[in-house]
């Protein structure tokens, strides 16, 4: 068992999946048909055998509590449970709006926790991990931080403006800067920490007192100096949810079985809501080749490279190439779309031909008609 508080904080400003964040929070976000972004940290945890999470909220809150809620991630409720917290204090203007901010609204629920270490992650990133790994190894080298990151050779396409963080040659921490897709190959932070709740709550409280705008990762950085943060190496796939074409990069990766098969273990489930609707329709027209189509859809037309989500209806003649469509929506009669993300309700019927590119896929919005 993990003896240690899990905590999920939200994105900061460079998070932001462009128009799917404007009806829920990145989370919320529907992933692979079936889960939601969130299910994988959660599961992660809950696997790991954390038993008390906190997940913040920064706006928007209605899907991810309802969908927390109406999910079952193997937690006994009667020796743990997931929180869903949020800032309570008046937000003036946006900036303001953070995750020492919200920690610092919530420190009484933190501080009643009656376990020595916290893990803190954000949502908006992708992987698989055993926690107990990360805590055993912390526990034994005995330093303050331990930061948990993933070395890529294509941080050029990915990562955008997340945290490099640079590692002497004692696995210590010694800076971060932003990825601003200038270098190949660097260490990712996954911004994932380990610590002691003692410090967690000191750290916290320093951030609130140095600046008002500071996030958690901000004092992280500030720290590096004063104390001994070391690196721990994640070595499997990571997906960071940060924008749309990263977030359709990530879909049309996990299509594929050399990137899921590290995602996703038969003794590792993704806990998520279930959904108890009928096996997916397919026409005797119907043409579907590498794609994820989850239940209860109509397939009358061609699905080629996508991933598409529950209850979605694809005419006769639709051509559906290299997309992602959200659940409940609506493709029609002869309409081709290719490198396009369709949100939840959409409906697409009246435009013969929508065409993205795999730098900037077209979304079309929630509950649209075209």
């Amino acid at each position: 068992m993990c003896n240690a508080l899990g905590i999920v904080s939200f994105g900061d400003t460079n998070v932001d999946v462009l128009g799917m964040s404007n009806y829920r929070p990145v989370a919320a976000i529907n992933f692979l048909g079936r889960y939601r972004i969130i299910d994988f940290l959660l599961s992660n945890m809950t696997n790991s055998g954390i038993s008390n999470i906190q997940v913040y909220i920064k706006n928007k809150p209605r899907s991810l509590i309802d969908h927390v809620k109406e999910s079952n991630f193997n937690i006994n409720s009667k020796r743990g449970k997931i929180h869903v917290l949020y800032g309570e204090s008046q937000i003036t203007q946006e900036i303001y709006n953070h995750d020492i901010s919200s920690y610092m609204s919530n420190m009484e629920f933190i501080e009643r926790s009656n376990k020595p270490y916290v893990i803190v992650a954000p949502s908006h990133m992708v992987y698989r991990i055993d926690f107990n790994d990360v805590l055993n190894k912390h526990i034994e080298t005995g330093n303050d931080i331990t930061l948990i990151y993933t070395s890529t050779d294509h941080a050029k396409e990915e990562f955008f403006m997340a945290d490099i963080v640079n590692i002497d040659s004692g696995n210590r921490v010694t800076s971060f800067v932003k990825n601003r897709g200038k270098y190949k190959s660097r260490n990712i932070s996954l911004e994932c920490y380990v610590m002691s709740k003692r410090l967690f709550i000191e750290m916290v409280n320093k951030a609130a007192n140095t600046s008002s705008l500071y996030w958690f990762k901000d004092i992280i950085a500030e720290s590096c100096d004063d104390l001994d943060i070391r690196g721990y190496q994640h070595k499997g796939y990571v997906a960071c949810i940060n924008s749309l074409p990263a977030y359709y990069r990530a879909s049309m990766e996990l299509r594929q079985y050399q990137y899921a098969k590290d995602l996703f273990k038969q003794d590792w489930p993704i806990h998520t809501k279930t959904n108890d609707s009928c096996p997916t329709l397919y026409d005797n027209g119907a043409s579907v080749s590498n794609s994820i189509v989850a239940n209860g859809c109509q397939i009358e037309g061609t699905v080629i490279n996508s991933v598409i989500g529950r209850n979605v209806i694809i005419k006769k003649g639709a051509i559906v190439e290299n997309c992602v469509i959200l659940p409940n929506a609506y493709i029609g009669e002869d309409t081709k779309i290719n490198t396009c993300v369709v949100d939840r309700e959409a409906i697409v019927h009246h435009v013969k031909k929508l065409q993205g590119t795999l730098e900037s896929p077209i979304y079309v919005k929630r509950r649209d008609r075209i």
